[in-house]
């Protein structure tokens, strides 16, 4: 099942990071491995859509990470924003 959240955090150095669901709940975390796009390095508040993957004991964590382009609205909500 596909969840989507925002980049809570991402430490390139360790390779690791936090991603807050949109749905509320914890902050899921993830690995550079889990990354779907070489090369692109997440960035606090910018949207991927992800899977949950049980991992030690049971602890969720995000997996298969895809970046989303824009901000997350959808066509009806731009629309409005759009007319003011």
């Amino acid at each position: 099942m596909t969840h989507y959240g925002k980049i809570k955090s991402y430490d390139s150095s360790s390779g690791t990071g936090s991603i807050t669901p949109e749905k509320g709940g914890e902050a899921l975390r993830f690995k550079k491995a889990d990354l779907q796009q070489e090369g692109h390095m997440p960035k606090v508040d910018e949207r991927f859509s992800y899977e949950t993957s049980e991992v030690d004991g049971g602890k969720k964590s995000a997996v298969n990470l895809q970046h989303q382009q824009g901000d997350g609205q959808s066509q009806k909500g731009q629309a409005r924003a759009q007319q003011g």
